[in-house]
C-alpha cells in the first residue's frame, strides 16, 4: 500500500530522466526533484519509501536513503511508469530494486544470516527477503526522503537528527505512520542513530522495547567498526531471533 502520494506530483520529471546510462550526482539532485530546503539540509524525491509492506514480520529501518538508492529508485520507477504500472506498482518495483541496494545489503545480508533470522521466518537465507520473499520484509527509513547535506549523503550525525527540528519532526512523523500500519514486527534499527530515535519513541510510549532487535550496526561499508560492533551484540541478538522463533 502507499503511505503518501508524491509520485503523481514527480511523474512526468522522473518519465524525462536520461535513459541507458548511470545517472549523474547533478541529474538526480535536481530542482525539479527538491521537495524541502532547510540551511544546508535538502530533501529530494524518490519513490521506493511511499511503499508500505503493512505484513511485513520483519522491518529494517536506515538513516536515509543515499544517492544510490535514489538513482535506482528512480531508474526503476521511470521503467515502471513507461510500462504503465499504477502508482503503488511502481513504488513496490522502485522499493524491490532500491531497498539498502549495493554492498550495504550484501553485507546487511551476512549479518542477517549470521543471527540465522533466516530460520525464524522459514526462509532459506535472508537474501531471500530481497528475491521471492518481498512479503516478508519491510526496509524504510527514519527520513523516507533522500537528505542531503551540501550535495554529500546524511549520516544522522551533522547536524544530529535528535537535536535538530527539522529532521527530529520529520523522522518521528513518518516513522510513527509506518509503524501504525503493521502488527508488532520484529524492528531492526540500523546503527546507534536510528536506535536513539526509536528509544525516544519508546520512552514516549509509542513504540514497545521488546519489538526492537537493539545493537545491529549499520551495514554501511564507511562504518569500519561495524564487525566489532556487530561482534559485540551477537549473541544477544541471537537469544532475543531465538526466543522469537519459539512463540
Amino acid at each position: 500500500m502507499l503511505i503518501s502520494s508524491h509520485l503523481n506530483k514527480y511523474k512526468q520529471t522522473i518519465l524525462e530522466l536520461p535513459e541507458d546510462k548511470m545517472l549523474s550526482k547533478a541529474e538526480l539532485l535536481a530542482s525539479d526533484l527538491l521537495m524541502k530546503r532547510s540551511g544546508l539540509l535538502e530533501m529530494y524525491y524518490a519513490p521506493h519509501n511511499e511503499y508500505v509492506n503493512p505484513a511485513a514480520k520483519v522491518v529494517i529501518i536506515g538513516i536515509t536513503p543515499g544517492w544510490t538508492q535514489m538513482r535506482i529508485a528512480l531508474q526503476a520507477a521511470k521503467a515502471g511508469l513507461k510500462a504503465g504500472l499504477s502508482d503503488e506498482a511502481v513504488c513496490r518495483l522502485a522499493k524491490e530494486a532500491a531497498g539498502f541496494a549495493g554492498t550495504m545489503r550484501t553485507h546487511l545480508i551476512d549479518m542477517l544470516d549470521t543471527l540465522e533470522l533466516h530460520r525464524y521466518l522459514g526462509a532459506g537465507s535472508c537474501g531471500d527477503l530481497f528475491q521471492d520473499q518481498h512479503e516478508l520484509l519491510h526496509t524504510t527509513s527514519l527520513l523516507r526522503f533522500p537528505v542531503f547535506v551540501a550535495g554529500n549523503n546524511y549520516n544522522g550525525t551533522h547536524p544530529p537528527l535528535l537535536t535538530n527540528p527539522f529532521l527530529n519532526q520529520t523522522a518521528l512523523r513518518s516513522l510513527q505512520d509506518e509503524l501504525s500500519l503493521m502488527n508488532q514486527p520484529l524492528i531492526i534499527p540500523l546503527g546507534k542513530n536510528v536506535e536513539q530515535v526509536l528509544q525516544q519513541l519508546v520512552a514516549d510510549g509509542v513504540l514497545d522495547a521488546g519489538d526492537c532487535l537493539w545493537g545491529f550496526p549499520h551495514p554501511s561499508g564507511a562504518n569500519g567498526h561495524r564487525h566489532k560492533q556487530f561482534a559485540s551484540h551477537q549473541e544477544s541478538m541471537r537469544n532475543k531471533i531465538r526466543a522469537l522463533s519459539g512463540k
